[in-house]
């Protein structure tokens, strides 16, 4: 092989800090303490310098789940709040955890810079294009760190893959194929809560619908608060894409789906995206949530093919398949510590920039170009047609 592996900062596994004197805190405040805010709290709190001093959410048990997972870590209780602006307001507070439904994302951005709170936020980004590009924009003009939560960006297999494709070992690559599969539907709508919700506050700047437990539940398939399945999850897979190639932004996006496979979703989960590059190549996604899974350790599959080798790339491991011996790996990477540790690898890099106000590695640019592309794949959807961008005037084409 020509190239040499790569040593990086990031990948070298390593404790949080030691321990931190109470002038080196980063005091954290948590909005939207579902499932995965809860869970990526629990990272932060694995740096001792990380003190979270408050938890918001309007639903009432995952407030006092989190509240009760963060007491167990730092033996002391963050403070409660159901509005985030308060939480924002809450001079105590250096930097904050966005982990909302992506309705919210942009606009909670935007008032957490404003507020002077460095950001970490939930991919996708935003909802549509015309936030990423006021966001973007916005980045330009603040001090603030926003980290955007795709962690392929600080993870030690994929950093290694991009080493690899910048040293050309795979030729010219001009098609790059990814999948992702899994049966994560259920039959059911949901048809009860287990505590008090503020539905209003919920809904924020969506659409005004009567209570609903299932809109709240699978929110992620209802239009008018997120880009559905291939949104959520294209996000994380179009943002390695672009790390891999060192992509710009698409020029064009064509997308095909299949009929929602649940009565009342109006977003569908059988979907194939092809998006045009300026680089010369297309990348090709196709998302099934009604499927067996691929295989478990590759069930979120890269696959680059070059005119000299071709590399596959998943969440635990990369291979690399040689020309005229395409049955046996030339190269073969297993990530010591699993696609888990990257979060804690992604957090990490948030917390180093907020300490030395450096550049994170997933900057709001790049989550706006992960989530530009799946955008326009819904306007493709949506119109029947292809979708451009037009870089010079920031707006999408149909």
């Amino acid at each position: 092989m020509t190239w040499k592996r790569r040593s990086f900062l990031v990948a070298g596994g390593g404790a949080f800090l030691a321990g931190a004197a109470p002038s080196d805190q980063i005091r954290l405040g948590v909005i939207g303490s579902g499932g995965r805010g809860t869970f990526v709290m629990t990272v932060f709190q694995k740096d001792p310098a990380v003190r979270v001093n408050a938890v918001c959410d309007v639903y009432e048990p995952n407030l006092e789940k989190a509240l009760s997972a963060a007491r167990k870590a730092q033996q002391e209780a963050p403070k409660a709040y159901r509005n985030y602006r308060e939480l924002l307001a809450d001079k105590n507070i250096q930097a904050v955890l966005i982990a909302t439904p992506e309705h919210w994302h942009h606009r909670m951005v935007l008032d957490a810079i404003a507020a002077g709170k460095d950001v970490y936020v939930e991919k996708p980004l935003c909802q549509t294009p015309e936030e990423g590009v006021e966001l973007v924009e916005a980045e330009k003009h603040t001090r603030q760190i926003i980290q955007v939560g795709m962690q392929r960006r600080s993870y030690d297999l994929y950093i290694e893959g991009r080493g690899i494709v910048a040293a050309g070992t795979l030729g010219r690559v001009r098609m790059v194929r990814s999948w992702w599969l899994n049966n994560y539907l259920g039959s059911r709508p949901a048809t009860r809560l287990d505590g008090p919700l503020d539905w209003e506050q919920w809904q924020g700047p969506a659409k005004r619908h009567a209570m609903d437990p299932d809109r709240f539940r699978n929110w992620r398939f209802y239009s008018d608060y997120a880009g559905g399945i291939v949104a959520d999850q294209g996000a994380h897979v179009y943002d390695g894409m672009h790390m891999l190639m060192a992509a710009s932004y698409p020029l064009a996006v064509t997308a095909a789906a299949g009929k929602p496979h649940r009565e009342g979703f109006d977003r569908p989960e059988s979907v194939v995206v092809t998006a045009e590059y300026p680089e010369d190549f297309i990348g090709v996604f196709s998302i099934n949530y009604a499927a067996m899974r691929y295989k478990p350790r590759n069930d979120q599959l890269n696959q680059l093919d070059g005119d000299k080798a071709r590399m596959d790339i998943g969440r635990e491991e990369l291979k690399v398949y040689l020309q005229g011996a395409e049955d046996s790996a030339a190269v073969t990477r297993t990530s010591e510590k699993g696609f888990g540790y990257a979060t804690d690898l992604h957090v990490r890099n948030f917390l180093e920039c907020v300490r030395t106000r450096r550049r994170p590695t997933a900057p709001m640019a790049l989550g706006f170009q992960a989530a530009l592309v799946v955008q326009m794949a819904n306007l493709s959807l949506q119109h029947g047609r292809r979708a451009r961008w037009d870089a010079e005037k920031g707006r999408v084409e149909v």
